[in-house]
């Protein structure tokens, strides 16, 4: 009698990529690099723990496809981080990988190349690469932690994270998230309720014991100790906006009732501008005037900007892309970002170092 195979019958094929530690060796940490991953986690810590009076402010491309542009986006950004450092900590956005409720491009770890090629050790190559160089220009970057692998690659050089509003909700990622080294933030649902993200918060600052990869890129039981500076995200939802002061106020009692960190960080786009990146100035404008009038709670904004306005589509020829212009979720463009970032600076400034004596 013959045995039937029963497992793998949907897998077409299985191919073995570079550990962690050989990736980490062919592009290692610099000194100068290491010290800015280092400096972006403690300074995140000091705002959220109310040491340092600033706000942080996670700004950049929805989703990075263009690395060439994407370190003309990090000069320009370090150059005005210089200008607003008194109030305003700015770490840019590094995302690698998008989430998609259906089909589409997964992000550059997954298909560099744009073409369904999916190359995702050349991927891993390329991300990496390009953090190293936008922290040895001096600047903290942030990520959405998605895939519960590729931490083990990525991590090391990473300031800030974000975890999605489809995955909040996920054991997976609040799991992983117990063990990161950076602080993160848990967005709300899609719906626009808090529950998911409260209880993320509950979950994700007990130590948990799940399966994962070492850094040689074995299996392994991985046991962490708790995240302690995860907090919330406020994005809006399928019911509107969630930026307003009415929806902070309530925001802040569901935290302090669950007894878990009443920080809050609002993020402009998403249903806060009803998708449409043009509103970011506004919410982020309505913010600094909450923080005037006294809000002790919001201590960050989420900004989606690129040098080149809106989005694109990604054409078959890829010659055709615009430069810097996204091709994921749109983005207001270079000047309006600086315009924004300047106008929350000039605000904020005099209000926050008074802000919680």
């Amino acid at each position: 009698m013959s045995v039937t195979s029963t497992e793998n019958l949907n897998v077409e094929s299985q191919q073995i990529l570079i550990t962690p530690a050989a990736l980490k060796a062919k592009l290692p940490v610099s000194e100068k690099a290491c010290q800015s991953v280092t400096e972006g986690r403690k300074v995140v810590r000091d705002i959220l723990d109310h040491k340092d009076h600033r706000l942080f402010v996670v700004v950049g491309p929805c989703s990075i496809h263009d690395t060439q542009a994407a370190m003309d986006y990090a000069n320009r950004l370090k150059a005005l981080s210089e200008k607003v450092k008194d109030s305003l900590y700015l770490i840019m956005r590094v995302y690698f990988e998008k989430p998609r409720t259906t089909t589409g491009w997964k992000g550059l770890i997954n298909d560099p190349h744009m073409n369904d090629s999916f190359k995702i050790e050349e991927g891993l190559h390329i991300g990496r690469k390009l953090l190293l160089d936008i922290a040895e220009l001096g600047l903290a970057t942030s990520t959405e932690a998605l895939d519960p692998i590729s931490p083990q690659y990525m991590q090391d050089l990473i300031s800030w994270n974000a975890i999605g509003a489809r995955t909040t909700e996920s054991q997976t990622h609040r799991e992983m998230s117990s063990g990161l080294s950076a602080a993160v933030g848990f967005k709300n649902g899609t719906d626009g309720g808090l529950t998911v993200a409260v209880n993320a918060l509950k979950s994700v600052k007990s130590p948990h014991r799940f399966l994962g990869i070492n850094n040689e890129g074995q299996v392994s039981i991985i046991s962490t100790r708790g995240n302690p500076y995860a907090h919330i995200v406020l994005r809006g939802g399928s019911n509107g906006p969630n930026y307003d002061s009415v929806h902070v106020a309530l925001c802040e009692k569901e935290l302090a009732k669950a007894g878990v960190s009443p920080n809050i960080m609002i993020d402009t786009s998403h249903a806060n501008s009803n998708k449409d990146p043009a509103l970011q100035p506004l919410v982020a404008d309505n913010v600094a005037n909450q923080i005037v009038e006294g809000n002790q709670s919001i201590v960050a904004l989420m900004i989606e900007s690129n040098i080149g306005f809106g989005n694109q589509p990604i054409p078959e020829d890829l010659s055709k892309l615009q430069y810097g212009v996204s091709v994921t979720d749109g983005c207001i463009d270079w000047e309006t970002t600086e315009e924004c970032i300047l106008n929350l600076h000039k605000k904020v400034k005099d209000v926050l170092p008074k802000r919680w004596k």
